[in-house]
């Protein structure tokens, strides 16, 4: 996997556009539910919202 990274500006209103090779590099498509949450400061988490409720049913952890 080639990791490119990618310097995003947050928007007046608060978004966020990430780069579509971005997504395809975590293997993440256009429509995905995704779950956002803080892990930390400077560092923002965005996880499939399947695996996300799976960790938390399995490991009771994000």
């Amino acid at each position: 996997m080639i990791r490119e990274p990618a310097q995003l500006t947050i928007g007046e209103n608060g978004t966020v556009v990430l780069p579509l090779g971005l997504l395809a590099e975590a293997g993440l498509s256009p429509g995905s539910s995704l779950l956002a949450y803080s892990d930390g400061d400077g560092r923002i988490v965005l996880r499939r919202a399947e695996d996300a409720m799976r960790s938390l049913l399995e490991d009771g952890t994000l």
